[in-house]
């Protein structure tokens, strides 16, 4: 008997228990990688007493050897486990890894990778895979139960209120989490609406904080934040891969479009792998920005260990392209120790324009197929919404920068050199959409506050991680201007005819944007008295700082920790709903829509 005889065999006599074991091995995994996750919140969130560090370390050993077992369960069960194994190959391989952990531990007491990594002054990062590879096992179970048909057919909930809900959920988890103990170098633990604050915004990509995030937050802490700012970051473009997943389930194609400003619907509907692309894309970008980072930080972080700088050059590569804003420097990166670092403001400038632009137009751009296709067939182009995201976000870099040159130039450019002005022109332009500053915006004039309050107001592109009202909602608003100026018969942009519900959703969105900011402004003027009583303080910072946290940018004058608790509670929604996008929230809010036939007579009144 031959080895594939042997197989069949087997496979055979296991055939009437594979459904089972497999479905118990599935529910099995998905609880104890679950409750990894918990136990290691708890080992790295509290002062653990050794008795009790070892007992919870001892769990996450077991959580480890029982994937290895259920890995080579499932070899057994499949009747082609070459194929598996190709499948499988990044599994296989962290199966290897925790193989080799294993025996390390077995023999030496010791786990192998975590000493080798110490061993090369990497101290700051040596947990990072633990907590990654219990994360990685948690989101395949997830998947692979969704996948499987068993618990999407159940839920009839409304997209956007899905949408909503995955990010409510990592809100309330990044709040428990920057909670405990030994998230901050205080005795203490964070109280309760700093840190929700601090949750929403760095879940939200904005970047406002009430607190000094290099100072305040431990290294536990900052890790926390920075998953936060990843996976709010990659939210949205997740959430409608769920949705093409979710549309082999019986959601229509006209529940896709509560989903504001995802993609257009051709390249949606077309993207069924668009997940893993992104995540491959997304991962590349902020790798090779954290590598370029590391590579010209120079003097900048001297005193600081190998780890602790690459830390440093994820963090601010990974907040760089999510737009968030968020630094590991106190006054952000107009710290003295990099107010002149010019090669990492032209770095970051990068990654924020990129992160910006959205991942449907990065793709048209600069996908090999893409490529391939325009180069063996001149006469296609890129993409109707490629351009919107191209020709605008340049265009209004373009006139931020020259803006912020001529008001600024003696002012917060005064005694700069030629180059350091334009490279903080630039910045300060490109970054409308991400909060980071290489000059103190208290100190920027009032005529250049009022044109940051415009750009951010505008925002980012669609499918980005930025927020505000978006170019698209721009180009299709000023082309309906254009038509009625010229009273032409139809709305057209860059050769191409705007359908009808393309502007109504502009307008919509429009609308929601100045009455939303415009409540909240209003709010914030009674309940932030005591900021307007200052007398170098004006109502002009609480509108920088609401407009702000709506288009999730995170610039401020300087009175995020001043705001009263009612004063946060507002900006935090502001944020949120900035975030998940205002027709999202209407759609939400508004419950199923009931679709009519009837038309009434035109009415016709005077309008302006």
């Amino acid at each position: 008997m031959n080895f594939q005889e042997f197989r069949e065999r087997v496979n055979v006599g296991l055939y009437n228990s594979k459904d089972r074991v497999l479905g118990g091995l599935k529910f099995l995994n998905l609880l104890v990688s679950a409750s990894a996750l918990l136990v290691l919140a708890l080992y790295y969130g509290f002062p653990n007493e050794s008795e009790t560090a070892s007992q919870l370390l001892s769990f996450v050993k077991f959580s480890f050897g029982f994937y290895v077992v259920q890995y080579v369960t499932r070899i057994l069960y499949d009747f082609q486990p070459r194929e598996f194994l190709r499948k499988t190959w990044f599994e296989a391989a962290v199966m290897v890894v925790l193989v080799i952990e294993g025996a390390s531990d077995i023999m030496t007491g010791e786990l192998l990778i975590s000493r080798f990594i110490q061993s090369i002054g990497f101290t700051s990062i040596s947990d990072f895979y633990t907590i990654f590879i219990q994360g990685y096992f948690f989101t395949i179970v997830v998947a692979e139960l969704l996948r499987g048909g068993r618990v999407l057919p159940r839920i009839r909930l409304n997209p956007a209120v899905i949408f909503i809900m995955s990010f409510l959920g990592l809100i309330t988890i990044g709040t428990v989490l920057l909670m405990l103990p030994e998230m901050t170098t205080a005795p203490g633990s964070m109280g309760f609406l700093d840190a929700l604050f601090t949750s929403t915004s760095a879940t939200c990509v904005t970047g406002l904080m009430v607190v000094d995030t290099v100072t305040f937050f431990s290294f536990k802490g900052q890790v926390v934040i920075l998953a936060l700012i990843q996976l709010g970051g990659l939210n949205l473009i997740a959430f409608g891969s769920f949705l093409v997943l979710a549309s082999k389930f019986g959601l229509g194609v006209r529940q896709h479009d509560v989903i504001e400003d995802f993609v257009n619907r051709d390249t949606f509907n077309a993207s069924s792998g668009l997940l893993g692309k992104v995540l491959l894309w997304c991962l590349a970008i902020e790798g090779v920005g954290a590598l370029v980072m590391h590579i010209t930080w120079g003097h900048a972080l001297d005193g600081l260990n190998t780890g602790r700088q690459w830390f440093y050059s994820v963090f601010h590569s990974v907040s760089a392209f999510n737009n968030a804003g968020i630094s590991l420097f106190t006054d952000g990166l107009a710290n003295p120790a990099v107010g002149q670092h010019y090669a990492m403001h032209w770095t970051v400038t990068i990654l924020v324009f990129f992160g910006a632009l959205g991942m449907v137009a990065i793709f048209d751009l600069f996908d090999p197929s893409r490529l391939r296709e325009r180069m063996n067939q001149p006469w296609k182009h890129i993409g109707f919404a490629t351009k919107i995201a191209l020709y605008f976000s340049v265009g209004l870099v373009a006139f931020g920068a020259a803006a912020y040159w001529a008001l600024e130039y003696d002012g917060t450019l005064k005694g700069m050199s030629t180059f350091g002005q334009l490279t903080t022109s630039v910045f300060q332009s490109a970054t409308r959409t991400s909060g980071f500053n290489t000059v103190d915006i208290g100190a920027v004039g009032v005529p250049m506050l009022f044109l940051l309050i415009i750009l951010m107001f505008i925002g980012s592109s669609s499918s980005s991680t930025g927020g505000g009202i978006k170019t698209s909602t721009l180009s299709i608003v000023m082309a309906d201007v254009w038509r009625t100026v010229r009273n032409l018969d139809h709305v057209q942009l860059f050769k191409r005819t705007v359908p009808e519900v393309l502007r109504s959703r502009a307008y919509s969105v429009l609308l929601f944007f100045l009455v939303g900011n415009t409540i909240a402004i209003f709010l914030l003027s009674i309940t932030e008295s005591h900021i307007l009583a200052d007398e170098n303080r004006n109502i002009l910072d609480l509108i920088f700082e609401e407009v702000s946290a709506f288009g999730t940018v995170g610039l401020s004058t300087g009175i995020t920790a001043m705001l009263s608790p009612w004063g946060k509670v507002i900006i935090m929604l502001s944020m949120f709903v900035g975030r998940v996008g205002t027709l999202t929230v209407a759609y939400a809010l508004g419950g199923k829509a009931l679709q009519t036939h009837i038309k009434y007579p035109e009415g016709h009144t005077m309008v302006g």
